[in-house]
């Protein structure tokens, strides 16, 4: 084993290409358990990047991702060839997490956690009316839209930048809160926080016009109250190719490339 990591763990998403990839590389480099390993081996999309970062959150270990999805903006390109030469030239890409704390409206609370972004988004025909407030101070009194987002930075060019929310650099100290398809005020079209602010969002007529909160992919429904915050103690690790890395990938985006 080369010298930065000792140990070598793969995963996987249920995709026929991608076990077999796993099943190819297992045979050829040594592996243990995830939980043991210095670093993780994700073959999948950026579905299962999310996932393992998900599920090793909070204990600072390297995920190495290699695209056998769909887009795999998250992941380096597929090649089985001197892996662990690629691990230990790899760049490490570190991000911070959002906390999100809800309240239903039976008055229950809830908490997840989100790489990409925190968003509230309609259940029915009818739009959301929400209340906006950034660190205890009302922003928007009244924001009538189909729902409304809070991005990291890098989640800013997934859900966030299909509905027309700004790219941001990996380490830029910023969040972006964006709305979906707003019917009034007619002209906000978002806005760039500090990743220190605190962002509430509390739904008007929430029994009315039911709204759900999504963190990633873990999703609560009928919810009266949202509260979203950047986690700065939690690192997520990702690796990339030297030339590929996330703040290179999320450059590229802004001049479409």
């Amino acid at each position: 084993m080369a010298a930065d990591f000792e140990t070598i763990a793969f995963v996987s998403s249920a995709s026929p290409a991608a076990r077999a990839a796993e099943a190819d590389l297992r045979a050829e480099y040594r592996s243990i358990s995830p939980e043991e390993a210095d670093v993780v081996v994700a073959l999948g999309g950026d579905g299962l990047m999310l996932q393992t970062l998900h599920r090793f959150m909070g204990t600072g270990k390297p995920i190495y991702g290699m695209n056998k999805g769909t887009v795999g903006f998250l992941m380096n390109e597929y090649r089985p060839d001197a892996l662990l030469e690629r691990l230990n030239a790899a760049h490490r890409s570190v991000a911070h997490p959002l906390l999100m704390n809800t309240q239903d409206v039976q008055g229950r609370r809830h908490e997840a956690y989100a790489i990409n972004e925190v968003h509230v988004l309609r259940q029915t025909y009818q739009a959301a009316k929400l209340k906006v407030e950034i660190d205890g101070h009302v922003r928007l009194a009244e924001l009538t839209a189909d729902g409304l987002l809070v991005a990291t930075p890098a989640g800013s060019t997934a859900y966030n930048l299909s509905v027309d929310g700004p790219i941001l650099p990996l380490n830029a100290p910023l969040l972006a809160l964006t709305p979906i398809s707003a019917f009034r005020p007619r002209r906000w079209r978002g806005a760039l926080l500090p990743n220190r602010a605190v962002i509430t969002i509390t739904v008007l007529e929430a029994e009315l016009r039911p709204v759900s909160a999504v963190a990633d992919h873990t999703e609560f429904r009928d919810i009266a109250c949202v509260s979203a915050r950047m986690d700065d103690t939690t690192d997520l690790v990702m690796l990339h190719d030297p030339g590929h890395s996330l703040d290179e990938r999320i450059l590229r985006e802004q001049f479409g490339v």
